[in-house]
């Protein structure tokens, strides 16, 4: 992950509350022009709810889906990378975990929401966390990890049900390509389901339009509808 500073301009976006292991948690909920559609959360990076991750849920809603991105931080967003680390340290795993799933009970109890299952879409530890609600929440049927950092162990992927479509930058130096063979192999010896990785010609955090210095337009827009896409065919 870049060490360069992240000035927000404004604290993390919230509209809606609700009940996540017994207690209020917040996020960003966007609907489609429709009114209604499949269900996805988009989880956010480790600088927190960002203007840009609420732009990601609005970019969702306006391709038909009801986007919700949980507010991970309760509130705070981190205007540098060292404030970024700490958050996302102090953030345990299961928590995390426990905090989306709360997410996923919300958004598919939404009468907008057409699906039974819904997606999970993710950056940086935001596609880790895809990943650790995936193979913990049966109910993610459609998993999109964009440069998604792990932390600590593994997941355990044998109870998962979702489809995986991930996306990572071939210069990017937090998640080294080389390493995705061994992930793959991974999650399909204990799952029977093949990831689909794709790589781009880019940088850690290149879908991040915020950040001109590492965003990638060309690799964004091919990621872009690559994501939709699958996000259409896999939602039920």
């Amino acid at each position: 992950m870049a060490d360069t500073p992240k000035a927000t301009g404004r604290p993390a976006h919230q509209n809606v509350t609700f009940d996540s292991d017994g207690t209020p948690a917040h996020g960003y909920l966007a609907l489609p022009p429709a009114g209604s559609g499949p269900g996805v959360i988009v989880i956010q990076e480790w600088w927190g709810l960002t203007d840009h991750i609420a732009d990601v849920a609005d970019r969702l809603a306006a391709e038909g889906f009801v986007a919700l991105a949980p507010d991970l931080y309760g509130g705070n967003v981190a205007h540098d990378s060292a404030e970024a680390f700490r958050m996302m340290r102090e953030l345990p795993v299961d928590r995390g975990v426990e905090l989306l799933s709360g997410a996923v009970d919300h958004l598919l109890a939404l009468p907008e929401v057409t699906s039974r299952t819904v997606g999970a879409v993710g950056f940086c530890m935001g596609g880790g966390f895809v990943l650790y609600l995936a193979a913990k929440d049966p109910r993610v049927s459609a998993a999109v990890p964009f440069y998604g950092v792990i932390q600590g162990e593994v997941p355990d992927f044998s109870q998962l049900k979702a489809e995986i479509q991930g996306h990572y930058g071939e210069r990017d130096e937090t998640i080294p390509v080389a390493t995705l063979d061994g992930l793959r192999a991974t999650i399909e010896r204990r799952s029977g389901i093949r990831p689909d990785f794709r790589t781009y010609p880019a940088d850690h955090a290149f879908f991040n339009d915020g950040r001109p210095e590492v965003h990638d337009p060309e690799s964004s827009a091919r990621a872009w509808s690559a994501t939709t896409e699958f996000l259409r065919a896999t939602i039920k």
